[in-house]
């Protein structure tokens, strides 16, 4: 009796040890006898509550067998703490977990933007596109409308395009006098005899806008008789001598045009026609020395001399010239002068202005003069 409760001794105490908590440290024997394997810690974790729950058998083993074998680690002895700690997870987590998945996966998907209501974003944007589409058309329209408007307006009309008038006149478009049917031009390779065919008094060149016809060189039928044109000379022996020589050469007629500019310039104009380009080319060559003084004095001038600064730009193809100028001291007027040969025409061009003849009007007018003559 004595012996059976020595044996069954061992026996409570061990049960009294599987009774106790699982959070408590297994012996160190039993630990060190059979370690449970990492492996099948973490991939399945025994539940909190089998380590607990599931006690050693309640028979009382004989004292063999408590010496000889003791109880295997894995059924008699709890989990080690740290395996427990990690592995095992506390419903109330449990539950929250299995919560969210649950509302995660119940919830509806949100609908996508676009699907028939535009986001505050995409308004944003269209009402922005809408504002600088109508600011780009409204630009357009503006600048078109300033580009038609500047175009339209003459260049002195411009701010800042404006420039200041240097003295030019403005004449009227300039059309070749009509030529006889089958005659050439008077500079053509077929006109070896340079003679103008066209009508003389329609080569004159016109006077500018604002201008006063001198309706006394307009002659009868427009043909100046020569003694209106010998009264241009200041001295009566160069008007004698000059005409004899025009009736020797053998002129055929004089055409002639005059005008006076609101400045007070005075120009005429005589164009004188011959048989032969030879007989006019003689008779420039005997008036216009060049670079010289002209052989013949006109009115108003006393002391012309050759003008080295008209400009080379009015030459003409086939018509040749000498230009003069009254230098000073001069007399009330001013007279600037231009002998022209032309084929079969000799021409004078003077104008007088008192105080001063302007340098670019009277350019001006030996460059078209020159131009309707070739």
């Amino acid at each position: 009796m004595t012996e059976q409760q020595q044996v069954a001794g061992p026996a409570s105490t061990e049960d009294a040890q599987m009774n106790e908590p699982a959070n408590e440290p297994a012996p160190a024997e039993s630990v060190v006898a059979e370690p449970a394997p990492a492996e099948s810690v973490v991939a399945e974790p025994a539940p909190a509550e089998s380590v607990v729950a599931v006690p050693a058998p309640a028979e009382p083993a004989s004292a063999e067998s408590v010496v000889a074998e003791p109880a295997p680690a894995t059924t008699a002895e709890p989990a080690p703490a740290e395996s427990v700690v990690a592995e095992s997870a506390p419903a109330d987590d449990t539950l929250a977990a299995t919560a969210t998945a649950t509302a995660t996966a119940t919830e509806p998907e949100p609908e996508p933007v676009g699907a028939g209501v535009r986001s505050p974003k995409d308004r944003r944007v269209l009402r922005a596109v809408l504002r600088w589409t109508a600011a780009v058309g409204v630009f357009a329209a503006v600048a078109s409308a300033s580009a038609y408007g500047i175009t339209g307006m003459e260049r002195t009309d411009v701010p800042g395009l404006a420039t200041q008038s240097d003295g030019r006149w403005d004449f009227p478009a300039l059309v070749r006098a009509p030529l006889p049917s089958g005659s050439p031009a008077p500079f053509a390779e077929a006109n070896e005899a340079n003679a103008h065919y066209a009508d003389l008094r329609a080569l004159l060149l016109p006077a500018p806008k604002g201008a006063t016809p001198d309706k006394a060189l307009n002659g009868a039928d427009g043909w100046l008789p020569t003694k209106d044109y010998l009264a241009e000379y200041a001295v009566a022996d160069d008007r004698q001598e000059l005409g004899q020589t025009l009736v020797d050469s053998g002129l055929r007629h004089i055409a002639a045009r005059g005008w006076t500019t609101p400045d007070g310039t005075r120009t005429r104009i005589y164009l004188l026609q011959f048989g032969t380009a030879a007989v006019a080319d003689k008779l420039y060559a005997g008036e216009a020395v060049p670079f010289s003084n002209p052989k013949h004095q006109v009115q108003g001038d006393s002391t012309s001399v050759y003008d080295e600064d008209f400009p080379d730009r009015a030459a003409v193809s086939g018509v040749e010239r000498q230009v003069y100028r009254e230098q000073k001291p001069y007399g009330p007027e001013q007279v600037r002068e231009a002998y022209v040969s032309a084929g079969d025409v000799f021409a004078l061009i003077v104008q007088s202005r008192k105080g001063g003849a302007g340098a670019v009007p009277f350019q001006q007018t030996v460059a078209l003069q020159s131009q309707l003559l070739g």
